[in-house]
């Protein structure tokens, strides 16, 4: 029987998403799997996500190692990856996405709008700090590292110091999910009020870019997600579109519905008191990964180009030239 070697980060939510792939690359190939642990930059470093860099953070060493042949396919939280296309590399298969809102989890069960006043709120994503003061501007948004337990216990455990200790942290969901902490969330956020990070609650399977064995170009075809694919594709675009990074305050929903592509798309300011928002719809030809592509491609020109007329790129630090 054969092998395939799939990278992963070491923490509890890469290794319980990836352990979720692997079981079902490893029937689809009829192969072994065998988890190959990377550190990451992001995983070491505690600074701030803008002050890093967030774009590539967590993926640039999973892909070295994949490069170097360590390993024969990486999975990563799509959201971290950048997105222009690596010369080395592709995209190999992108799963059905799970929920992609983000989800509050706050003391006493409280929602978002029953938090007192001036209460602290953690998060590490630029996003969701402008979010965050969109909605309550009186609140202490504080700006945070860390794995989901880490967090949660700067809410829930007794163990905290005063000085540590926060009223709530937002989350994804599908994280919380997929390592079974969805008890902690005492609200979630709908798409349509707070629309979340370009490929939020989707996974990305990254293999190099020559053909690999027959074994796995079978499980990629066996996992793959088309319309997933397009709605990320759609979203990702938009953050290329606009020069940003996945730590820019940028928020894209896209999804298919009856016969209509939709991709939806805002830029906040980092304060959040602007935003820009701009939400187009295409008809594809029908739901081939063709048809489906060429939508998502059509509908993310507009938006962008509706986004930078109005003014998005004076709201965000976007990182675009003259």
């Amino acid at each position: 029987m054969s092998v395939i070697r799939i990278g992963t980060r070491g923490s509890a939510l890469a290794l319980a998403q990836t352990k979720q792939i692997a079981e079902r690359i490893g029937k689809a190939a009829d192969a072994e799997i065998e988890l190959v642990t990377v550190t990451t930059q992001g995983d070491t470093d505690r600074a701030s996500l803008s002050e890093i860099g967030g774009t590539g953070v967590f993926a640039a060493a999973l892909r070295e190692a994949l490069i170097a042949g360590e390993c024969d396919l990486v999975v990563h939280s799509l959201k971290d990856l950048p997105t222009g296309d690596h010369p080395s590399l592709r995209l190999g298969a992108v799963p059905k996405r799970v929920d992609a809102r983000d989800a509050l989890c706050a003391r006493d069960g409280l929602t978002l709008a029953e938090l007192p006043e001036g209460a602290r709120v953690g998060t590490g994503s630029p996003r969701r700090i402008a979010q965050l003061l969109a909605k309550r501007p009186d609140l202490d948004v504080i700006d945070i590292r860390g794995n989901i337990d880490t967090r949660l216990g700067r809410v829930f455990s007794d163990d905290v110091a005063d000085a540590d200790r926060l009223d709530a942290v937002v989350l994804a969901a599908a994280g919380l999910a997929r390592i079974a902490r969805g008890d902690a969330v005492s609200e979630y956020f709908s798409l349509t009020s707070w629309p979340t990070a370009p490929g939020q609650g989707a996974l990305a399977l990254e293999v190099r870019d020559e053909r690999g064995s027959r074994e796995l170009e079978k499980a990629l075809a066996a996992v793959e997600h088309v319309s997933t694919r397009a709605a990320v594709t759609a979203e990702r675009l938009v953050l290329a579109g606009l020069e940003a990074g996945c730590s820019a305050p940028v928020a894209a929903t896209a999804f298919l519905e009856d016969e209509l592509f939709f991709l939806s798309a805002s830029v906040y300011s980092s304060d959040g008191t602007r935003r820009v928002t701009s939400a187009h719809a295409a008809s594809p030809e029908s739901r081939s990964a063709a048809h489906l592509a060429e939508a998502a491609h059509d509908v993310a020109v507009r938006v962008v180009d509706e986004l930078l007329g109005n003014g998005a790129g004076d709201l965000a630090p976007l990182e675009r030239t003259p």
